[in-house]
């Protein structure tokens, strides 16, 4: 009896408990999949949306206009 009690006292983690354990890590290694996983497509779609080269920019056909006509600047 006394050995069936020390064996029983070497086993205080049950198998459920281990089961429950593993469990709960997989969902949380799951849960940083999935938001790795969804960062990296909205990453993915970024990257193409800004490699995309603009057929017509403003910015290009602006005529240049001298930023130091202003107060603040010393006209030389």
């Amino acid at each position: 009896m006394t050995s069936l009690l020390a064996l029983h006292a070497v086993f205080l983690i049950q198998q459920i408990d281990i089961i429950t354990i593993l469990t709960i890590t997989l969902a949380v290694f799951l849960v940083l999949l999935i938001l790795g996983i969804l960062k990296s497509a909205k990453l993915k779609a970024e990257n193409e949306k800004l490699s995309k080269p603009k057929s017509s920019s403003d910015e290009d056909n602006k005529i240049y206009r001298d930023f130091r006509e202003g107060h603040l600047y010393d006209n030389f």
